[in-house]
């Protein structure tokens, strides 16, 4: 549903809550918790998402555990508690009169399949539900993860050629000449093959759209090659519904794919060479722009390592809306692989798989994010930020099981107030300060760190100088090179040591922090680079934990994002030192 319809359900059932007027607008909360409808977000191939909005709870004691089995199965599993936002910076469109809204995800989920999910309130004050009140209420809701886009069954097949005239009729002997022609044609359910060569459809607006289960199809043979000749836009296919796009190269315009509130695109196998933007997708916010797909496909920009121009905006892709997903990619050269910006926002999407190599701003930008944006599981090599968020409204986001070697600034950057990041199992390792946070004098709220491995070469391990609010920090590992100094600058105190920091009972407040060493925590002499200027291939890139490593079982469990553990306990960073890494990059498509 849309964002303003969202924000409307969530009026209509303040007000079907008994909430009364003056509540609603003075913001003053009672402490009994009143239960909203729950909300299912859009799904993606391996996650599923919801709010849940609540009235009251003004002495924030509820909370909402989660567990889920896929449907049939009886075993129930555990996920990660449903996480509050800060009302201050959430978007307006999703503020809950007189309440809260909270919010959450479960991750690494089958493909095509229904999952059951259990939700248990509880509030110290009492639920109220149907005239009671009880200090516990269970509900559950059905949530179906999507399928990942197969290969088409066409309800007719074309052939196109280079050319201009717009003549032929789209069979094998007298295939279209030219894209125009094939697009003029082209219905639900169309299969369009480009033979291989050269084609010039500079500034082609594609109006039309495909149907469910129906979707019209650009598919290029080998050697399909889309020229712009250095229009302003290659292909435009904005506001345009079930549109696929695969196996063709784009080269030689500023925008090569533009998608404006465009929804259920697919976009594979393809290679983008640009020298500002590959596919953008701008402006929309949750409805407006759904389910797209990005997958497998090669990004290659003309950046250069190290940053020495400022930002450069070349961006590989910029997503809006929600329910889509970015994976598998191999981005190359250029400004953001993945950008956000200030144009629209994102909610419910997944960002996973990807190969970064050398970004001379930010890897991924989950920037004026909403809630149950997904970052997990990408490799970043040579990039001035890792994972950005400045803004996140309210969130939450995760970002899990990164790898992040070699940037210039830090491998998190959380600026503009953010709130609401959780950052668990990712490994970054660095030349200079392992976690720097400078957002000036801005402040960083509800931020969640849990088994990160941070590796850099001098002190402090952690310093920040923004305010942080509410933050969780804890049970993460440091190395910052032999005889380090202090352990953290943290809101204008100095910690001499992890022990300091643990006993203060600010910046930590249970297990408190691990101290790790450089030479002693990966194998094969993986260690931070002498210094960011020089330039390093992903194949570099190899945090693999060595078999007695001080990292190894020191991990805190986290249900649904360190199941599979082998051990005593998860270990820190990335990956479990029986699993390796994953695969990055474009898959082998059989």
């Amino acid at each position: 549903m849309g964002a303003f319809l969202l924000s409307a359900g969530m009026a209509a059932f303040a007000s079907q809550a008994a909430v009364s007027q003056e509540t609603a607008e003075t913001g003053e909360l009672d402490f009994p918790s009143t239960p909203g409808k729950i909300q299912p977000e859009p799904s993606t191939f391996h996650s599923i998402a919801l709010r849940w909005p609540i009235v009251g709870d003004g002495n924030k004691t509820a909370e909402i555990e989660v567990s889920y089995r896929e449907a049939g199965e009886q075993g129930w599993k555990q996920a990660y508690p449903l996480f509050r936002p800060m009302p201050e910076h959430m978007s307006s469109d999703n503020l809950v009169p007189g309440g809260w809204l909270f919010a959450g995800s479960i991750v690494d989920l089958k493909p095509a399949s229904d999952y059951v999910v259990k939700l248990t309130l509880t509030d110290e004050d009492g639920v109220i539900a149907g005239g009671r009140s009880s200090p516990e209420l269970i509900r559950e809701v059905t949530i179906a993860t999507r399928t990942e886009p197969g290969e088409v069954m066409a309800s007719r097949s074309f052939y196109v050629v280079p050319g201009e005239s717009g003549g032929g009729d789209g069979s094998s002997e007298r295939p279209f000449e030219g894209i125009q022609a094939a697009e003029a044609n082209a219905q639900p359910g169309d299969l369009f093959i480009l033979k291989s060569g050269v084609y010039h459809p500079g500034g082609l607006q594609i109006t039309r759209s495909g149907e469910v289960g129906r979707p019209i199809v650009y598919r290029g043979d080998e050697g399909a090659v889309l020229d712009g000749e250095g229009a302003e836009v290659l292909l435009n296919a904005n506001a345009t519904r079930h549109r696929w796009f695969e196996g063709l190269v784009f080269r030689n315009a500023d925008h090569l794919l533009s998608a404006d509130r465009a929804s259920h695109l697919v976009v594979r196998r393809n290679r983008f060479d640009f020298t500002k933007y590959g596919v953008t997708s701008r402006w929309a916010i949750y409805g407006e722009s759904q389910y797209n797909s990005v997958l497998d496909n090669v990004f290659q920009g003309v950046t250069k390592w190290p940053r020495s121009r400022g930002i450069e905006e070349t961006y590989g892709v910029e997503l809006t809306g929600s329910g889509h997903v970015i994976a598998h990619n191999l981005f190359r050269n250029v400004g953001d692989a993945v950008h956000n910006g200030d144009r629209g926002r994102l909610s419910a999407s997944d960002v996973y798989g990807n190969e970064i190599v050398t970004c001379t701003d930010d890897g991924v930008e989950t920037d004026y994010s909403d809630t149950n944006v997904r970052v997990f599981r990408n490799r970043i090599t040579n990039c001035y930020a890792g994972i950005t968020g400045q803004p996140v409204h309210g969130g939450p986001v995760y970002i899990f099981r990164n790898v992040i070697y070699n940037t210039q600034y830090a491998p998190f950057k959380l600026h503009n107030h953010t709130s609401g990041m959780l950052l668990f199992h990712n490994t970054s390792v660095r030349a200079g300060i392992p976690f720097n946070i400078q957002p000036g004098r801005e402040t960083v709220s509800n931020v969640v760190t849990r088994n990160n491995i941070f590796v850099g070469t001098r002190s402090p391990a952690l310093r920040s100088t923004g305010r942080m609010i509410e933050t969780d920090f804890d049970s993460d590992g440091y190395a910052w090179g032999i005889g380090a100094g202090d352990f953290a600058l943290w809101n204008d105190k100095r910690y001499r040591s992890l022990g300091d920091a643990k006993g203060s009972k600010r910046l930590y407040r249970t297990h408190g922090a691990f101290s790790l060493y450089n030479h002693r925590t990966f194998r094969d002499g993986f260690l931070p680079p002498a210094k960011y200027q020089d330039e390093y291939e992903a194949t570099d890139n190899l945090p693999i934990l060595r078999p007695k490593s001080q990292a190894i079982d020191k991990g805190e469990v986290l249900p649904n994002f360190s199941d599979g553990f082998t051990g005593k306990a998860p270990d820190l960073g990335c990956c479990d030192v029986e699993q390796g890494l994953p695969k990055y990059g474009p898959r082998q498509i059989n």
